[in-house]
């Protein structure tokens, strides 16, 4: 009788260490799985911040050149400058009428593990007034303010 319970004993202490092993094996499998889609998630995410900022400058220099004079100046499609030589752009200017603002679309695309990815941004920039490429934006006036 005693030679049955030490054996039911071991059974038990091996069956459990098994169990034990594989409830580990299954956390540490899904550990390493959420490791993985952070790392990738914040891959994502810093191809995001940088295709924003390169959009923005682009709408930047629509602005400061003028819609009218973009085109000449730049060019609407290109390639990002180093350290950015992996993403290019597109930027489509539409004249609605004569004074109308313009609606400016500015696309960057970047290639994310063989697919192309991109981030659309569009805004409406007022013409440039006058003749000067680069007037004096300083007002005429003073303002005080207490």
């Amino acid at each position: 009788m005693r030679r049955l319970r030490r054996s039911f004993r071991r059974g038990f202490v091996l069956l459990d260490a098994i169990v034990a092993t594989i409830l580990l094996s299954i956390a540490l499998v899904t550990v390493i799985g959420l490791n993985s889609s952070a790392i990738r998630a914040q891959r994502d995410g810093e191809y995001l911040q940088d295709a924003a900022m390169l959009a923005d400058e682009l709408l930047e220099q629509v602005i400061a050149v003028g819609p009218e004079q973009f085109r000449r100046v730049f060019g609407l499609r290109g390639e990002c400058e180093p350290p950015f030589e992996s993403y290019w752009y597109e930027v489509e200017i539409d004249s609605v009428g004569a004074g109308d603002p313009y609606q400016v679309t500015a696309t960057v695309f970047w290639d994310d593990l063989g697919q192309t990815r991109r981030l659309v941004v569009q805004t409406l920039v007022a013409p440039r007034l006058g003749d000067d490429p680069d007037p004096d934006r300083e007002p005429e006036q003073s303002l005080e303010r207490p």
